[in-house]
């Protein structure tokens, strides 16, 4: 989906770091976009945590337009580095993100709902207080395994109360 939304993104002075390996025809047409826009889009086909973490901790934005997504990390970490995940209403992603409080969501599963929330997410860029409000509220988002355990007891106590 990344693929169908580059060309818009060139066009709005958005500059894309992609790390990571997939299948093979989406690594090559983003290199051959890497190429095209060689100012705007950057494109590393491997594993790499170290890079990452810099990508993360540098980045104002966690693209992860996901079909389905059990889970996720992506976007925990991303917040916990203060990068605004935008990601589909799917799974985790739905569980983990608060729509303009801690990310952005969008629900069809299309190139251009993907783009229209980017577009959001980029009006809201621009003002800076609410981004700093943004960013704060995402960087405290708690989903230790301390907090779980507590929500755990709580359910235990009242399921042996019953």
């Amino acid at each position: 989906m990344i693929n169908q939304v580059i060309p818009e993104l060139v066009n709005y002075n958005c500059q894309l770091v992609i790390l990571g390996t997939g299948e093979k025809k989406y690594e090559k047409k983003l290199l051959k976009f890497a190429r095209k826009y060689p100012k705007s889009i950057s494109v590393k086909i491997k594993f790499d945590p170290v890079l990452a973490q810099k990508i993360y901790a540098g980045s104002d934005f966690f693209l992860m337009p996901s079909r389905f997504e059990p889970c996720g990390l992506g976007q925990l970490i991303a917040q916990r580095y203060g990068t605004i995940p935008i990601g589909r209403r799917t799974g985790g992603l739905a569980d983990t993100i608060e729509q303009e409080k801690t990310g952005f969501l969008f629900k069809e599963y299309k190139a251009r709902a993907f783009l229209r929330i980017i577009k959001k997410a980029l009006k809201f860029y621009q003002n800076e207080k609410e981004w700093k409000k943004l960013i704060k509220r995402a960087m405290k988002k708690d989903f230790s395994w301390k907090k779980s355990a507590k929500e755990y007891l709580k359910l235990y106590r009242i399921l042996a109360v019953d």
